[in-house]
């Protein structure tokens, strides 16, 4: 482990921690759980933070990244904080002309079609790095033995918005570079990779003790396709952190078919989302991997008995891995209410 001595899971302020053991295989006493996108929308205070400041602008002030990472720590009492962000700032960082629109999400200057336009795109620089590590280590500080994850985005997604121009419904024109121009593809990807695994490594030496790799959009694609043309750079980002010992979560949405080759790019752990049940999602990794999920999102605005049910079957399925922490199948919706959200948290702690 090639960390610093001062890191918190060197020192021992989070080795111990619930998630981070049960990240590790060792099933800790009590169920430890956390929300993507706990930070955010769906908080009233985030909302008043923002005011004013573009997203990208509030991914790159220290301060602001780290209160608001901080903001759902404090109030629902998760077992780990992840570090506000979005899996562009690294594009962003590197020179690609990217912002985040409301109510849309990325949306490029222009689309990288071409092997022209892969061939301009620069290397990340690794002090513009600078306004990242510093908000980790902000955070860091605040959380004592609380975790924070790291996270970044896999090269697929990543190059679906940069291939497409923006969101898109079903990456088409991603898919079909994969395949009319495999060269251009190898060498986006390869970039992709490098850019968001340096994004990756510099949260991670900054304080951040465990990384997970989101694959937003890997859903739409076939096995095959994932396996010959997303696996093996998946697998690149996640080198850039491999030396540094930390646990690394890799997760997907609609990507039931894909868990063990999900896993097989070196994570040590799987989200999985709500579209399987999570002992199926468990039994098609072997039943040897640590999972983390599926709270169903649409369930947070139902009445109280059911989703107290579907958490406690959901805690119940998760049994048959060898660790299990809980999450949702997805993230959370902006309309949620918050109480809800502390209210699971208590549930989860209590049910044995």
């Amino acid at each position: 482990m090639n960390l610093p001595a001062d890191h918190p899971l060197v020192d021992g302020r989070t080795a111990a921690s619930a998630v981070i053991r049960a990240y590790r295989g060792d099933r800790p006493e009590t169920t430890p759980v956390w929300f993507m996108r706990q930070a955010g929308r769906s908080l009233p205070e985030y909302r008043e933070l923002r005011v004013g400041t573009a997203m990208l602008d509030a991914c790159l002030d220290p301060e602001l990244s780290s209160e608001i990472t901080l903001q759902p720590w404090r109030r629902h009492g998760v077992d780990a904080a992840i570090f506000f962000s979005d899996i562009v700032v690294p594009l962003k960082l590197a020179g690609v002309d990217v912002d985040i629109v409301p109510g849309r999400g990325p949306v490029l200057g222009a689309p990288i079609r071409t092997a022209a336009d892969v061939a301009a795109l620069a290397p990340l620089d690794p002090a513009s790095l600078s306004p990242v590590t510093a908000g980790v280590a902000r955070t860091v500080e605040q959380l004592g033995s609380t975790p924070l994850i790291g996270f970044a985005g896999a090269p697929f997604t990543l190059a679906a918005y940069l291939v497409e121009g923006g969101p898109s419904k079903d990456h088409l024109r991603a898919r079909t570079l994969m395949h009319a121009d495999p060269g251009t593809w190898a060498a986006l990807m390869t970039w992709a990779a490098d850019v968001t695994g340096a994004f990756l490594r510099a949260q991670i030496l900054a304080g951040a003790s465990a990384a997970q790799l989101f694959d937003s959009w890997a859903g739409s694609l076939s096995l095959a396709d994932y396996t010959a043309h997303v696996a093996p750079y998946s697998r690149r980002a996640i080198a850039h952190v491999h030396d540094l010992g930390m646990p690394i979560v890799h997760f997907g949405v609609g990507t039931g078919e894909l868990l063990g080759a999900m896993r097989d790019i070196g994570a040590d752990v799987v989200g999985i989302d709500d579209r399987i049940p999570l002992d199926e999602g468990i039994r098609r990794l072997g039943g040897t991997v640590p999972v983390q999920g599926n709270i169903n999102p649409a369930l947070l605005a139902a009445p109280w008995p059911v989703l107290e049910a579907h958490v406690l079957d959901v805690i119940e399925r998760g049994r048959a891995a060898p660790a299990h922490v809980v999450n949702l199948g997805h993230g959370v919706p902006p309309e949620t209410d918050p109480d809800v959200l502390t209210r699971i948290v208590q549930l989860v702690h209590s049910a044995h």
